[in-house]
């Protein structure tokens, strides 16, 4: 039925804004006419409480619309009444009931939904506090006792082998702190104390490089797997995660942590395994989080139509601008311990999920 709606085929998706009731019928117009302006697409508003507006380029084709948005609002209506989802393809038992609408912000305009939010980790779901005083101490003090354990794996060679990479370009490049790594022929010792040197340098200046972030992850899936570490989020980030879900928006995660240090952290968190609730994970592979291009490429990952259909949050002010700057929508969150952001600096801000 889709197909009868003015501007619709087959495949599309039907969006039909829906606008608060008000005392008298002619009150309506300007949030009408906003709805209208948010889903140009749209033929159809509907009122809380009142009723639909439906139009169309004559009588005939506003009259076959009426009919078909009766037929879908009926069917909807009689689905959900023996527990299916009329909001998927496959009409499965309900689990949650997705609402494809607009959300009215304080000054009661309607704004649409992002179809994606891109969300950092430390200080935007994560206190700063947990990855300053529990991750990266964790990492520092098991690093070799790490690399001691899986010298010879597989995974812990290529560990080494861009540690080494990093290093020499760091020594090239006259970074403090950077010492050489001696080869294998030094003995196993030898280069065991290299690493941890060099480590330990990169976690002190809280260096954002995939060499180090990489190794990370693997000392940090060892504490997981061995109780020792729990992953913290803030107290609205679940519900936020939860209710976007259920409106059919997709939610990924950006850090400078590996992608496996993000699934870690939130697949075992203070509320439980939240994976469900996320769609994939970008790390520094993608670009260094300052740098536009970075967030050109998860535009073009995510395929959307334009970029601005992607709402990125961090609390970092240059991670804003370059997100800004690839045509994103951007939020910065004010979270206790994050830093201060710059006078005039233009951007949205939130301290909680639940004003998003």
């Amino acid at each position: 039925m889709i197909k009868g709606i003015q501007g619709h085929g087959y495949y599309d998706e039907l969006v039909v804004p829906i606008i608060e009731n008000t005392a008298y019928e002619n009150e309506l117009t300007d949030s009408l006419a906003k709805a209208i302006e948010a889903y140009p697409k749209t033929t159809a508003v509907l009122v809380r409480n009142h009723g639909i507006y439906i139009w169309g380029d004559s009588w005939i084709s506003a009259k076959t619309q009426a009919e078909c948005y009766h037929y879908l609002f009926d069917a909807a209506i009689k689905l959900h009444q023996i527990g299916l989802d009329w909001s998927t393809p496959n009409h499965g038992p309900i689990q949650n009931v997705k609402v494809k609408a607009g959300m009215n912000n304080s000054n009661n305009r309607i704004e649409p939904l992002p179809r994606c939010i891109v969300l950092d980790i430390e200080g935007t779901t994560t206190p700063i506090t947990f990855v300053a005083d529990v991750l990266f101490p964790y990492a520092r003090d098991n690093v070799g006792r790490h690399l001691s354990a899986t010298y010879d794996t597989a995974e812990t060679k290529d560990d080494i082998n861009l540690l080494r990479t990093q290093v020499e370009d760091d020594l090239a490049q006259g970074v403090d702190g950077a010492i050489p790594i001696p080869t294998d022929d030094a003995g196993k010792e030898e280069v065991i104390a290299a690493l941890v040197a060099n480590v330990e340098a990169m976690i002190k200046a809280d260096r954002k490089i995939t060499a180090l972030k990489q190794l990370q992850g693997h000392i940090w899936r060892t504490g997981y797997e061995n109780n020792e570490l729990e992953g913290v989020v803030y107290d609205d980030v679940p519900e936020a995660l939860e209710k976007w879900h259920a409106l059919g928006i997709k939610v990924y995660i950006y850090s400078s942590g590996s992608r496996l240090a993000q699934r870690l952290i939130f697949g075992k968190t203070n509320y439980g395994d939240l994976r469900k609730y996320l769609s994939g994970f970008f790390d520094t592979t993608v670009g260094n989080k300052k740098e536009t291009r970075s967030y050109i490429e998860i535009s073009e990952s995510l395929g959307v139509d334009k970029p601005s259909d992607i709402l990125f949050v961090t609390d970092v002010f240059q991670e804003a601008f370059a997100a800004k700057g690839a045509g994103l929508d951007v939020m910065i969150s004010i979270r206790p311990g994050n830093a201060p952001l710059p006078e005039n600096h233009g951007f949205k801000t939130i301290t909680s999920f639940a004003e998003i």
